[in-house]
């Protein structure tokens, strides 16, 4: 399964965890294939790539967000640290 092509399906909360079971899926079967294969280097990825995001964006003739709810996602990423 291409996961990239999946993004572009994600609009609502049920394909937003289906996806994120899908990474956890491929990580497990595909780890080899995955650039950050622990959770400081996917951390950094992440960081990295939001430093950046607005020329991936310009580079692929996509408008950029404007609309980000970027206290919605740091609750979501502290919640990784604490919820079981």
């Amino acid at each position: 399964m291409d996961l990239y092509k999946q993004i572009e399906k994600v609009s609502d909360k049920e394909q937003f965890t289906a996806f994120i079971g899908l990474l956890v899926k491929d990580f497990r079967s595909n780890s080899d294939d995955w650039e950050n294969r622990d959770i400081e280097s996917f951390l950094e990825g992440i960081k990295s790539w939001v430093e950046d995001m607005e020329g991936y964006y310009e580079n692929n003739n996509l408008p950029v967000p404007q609309n980000i709810d970027w206290n919605f996602l740091v609750s979501l990423f502290y919640a990784g640290k604490l919820y079981e």
